[in-house]
């Protein structure tokens, strides 16, 4: 049986993880979809119907400025998930250079830099992010690269270990024998070896950017009105908390049922990826 197929044998095991995967993707084809699905345009105002309940013309009620609260968490999704895959490759795409480099060579490379990740781990990464964005024009493209270019550091070790594992294996040795370059080697033989727990982390991290991308936006140093996010569409809830409790609920569930997916789906991904169960199957009586 190939990798591929053990993988997704031993994640379909996992239920939870399952129907979180279902959710994931739901929730990526209605961004995608979101002119056809969304049932008014995002900035559509009703001055007849500002701050109405939840109805039938308005599946999740209205804002302040009478704009339907679901067309806006329709095309929310869209930035939340961008920002979350964006900045995400950005860190995953730093992190794999850096540990590779760092794995493969060794020695003084490999040193200086590990300390300069230790010293980007030292930073609570919140306060980096929020001291950054302080100093610039607040942005979707300036939230995807600054959070990003903060979040590499976790990668760059879990690759600089998995290349420290594999480099003395035999594959390895048989390719510097010969004569294949450092690069070749890097990228051809051990790094499609070493991205299991990028792709792990790639999950988590993309749930974390999620989560980092609403809290600045709820903040009001994040995505600007009037382009929607469920960080701004939640607060613009807080000064109706007691009076229209639908602009609170509803995009907090979102960003609760949509980082827990992804973090559900990370973990079924890890359980299936660890070749320590793959060897436990195998040696079962079953």
């Amino acid at each position: 049986m190939s990798s591929a197929r053990v993988v997704w044998s031993r994640f379909k095991k996992n239920r939870l993880s399952v129907a979180a995967a279902i959710v994931v993707l739901l929730l990526a084809l209605a961004a995608i979809a979101a002119p056809l699905i969304s049932p008014y345009k995002y900035t559509s105002i009703d001055v007849n119907n500002v701050l109405s309940a939840p109805s039938l013309s308005h599946p999740l009620g209205t804002d302040e400025l009478g704009r339907d609260v679901l067309a806006r968490m329709i095309y929310g999704s869209r930035i939340s998930l961008s920002v979350g895959f964006v900045a995400m490759g950005i860190a995953m795409f730093i992190g794999v250079i850096i540990g590779a480099i760092a794995g493969y060579y060794g020695g003084w490379i490999d040193s200086v830099l590990m300390r300069f990740v230790d010293i980007m781990l030292s930073f609570p990464t919140y306060i980096l992010i929020l001291a950054i964005i302080a100093l610039l024009q607040p942005g979707i493209f300036i939230i995807m690269a600054v959070i990003g270019l903060t979040g590499w550091a976790d990668v760059s070790r879990l690759v600089r270990a998995e290349f420290l594992t594999l480099k003395e294996r035999d594959f390895v040795l048989a390719a510097k024998s010969s004569g294949a370059g450092n690069l070749r080697i890097i990228f051809r033989h051990i790094l499609p070896n070493a991205l299991s727990p990028v792709f792990v982390a790639a999950t988590f991290g993309v749930a974390g950017a999620i989560l980092i991308e609403s809290s600045l936006s709820f903040l009001g140093i994040g995505v600007q009105p009037p382009t929607p996010s469920w960080g701004n569409i939640l607060s613009s809830g807080k000064d109706y908390i007691e009076t229209a409790w639908w602009l609170s609920v509803f995009p907090g569930l979102a960003i609760l049922m949509t980082v827990l997916s992804y973090n559900l789906v990370g973990e079924g991904l890890r359980d299936a990826l660890d070749p320590r169960l793959w060897q436990a199957e195998r040696t079962s009586p079953d």
